[in-house]
């Protein structure tokens, strides 16, 4: 997997991706599952990333309103 379809999955630059400064770390199974995302058709990758971000967004909007 090359770096560029690492920062498209992310949705960031691949500069993003090299700087030492930045801290994000990835454990095993997400790179795994990550993997496993490249190799699907694009269709069912367009359905994976659209829940995926339903679910992001939600969680954003729980903690956003969180007392």
């Amino acid at each position: 997997m090359g770096w560029q379809k690492i920062a498209d999955a992310f949705r960031v630059t691949v500069d993003y991706l090299v700087d030492e400064t930045a801290t994000p770390t990835f454990d095993k199974l997400t790179v795994k599952r990550l993997q496993e995302i490249e190799n699907l058709t694009p269709e069912d990758k367009s359905h994976l990333m659209a829940l995926m971000d339903a679910f992001l967004r939600d969680a954003r909007a729980k903690k956003a309103y969180a007392f």
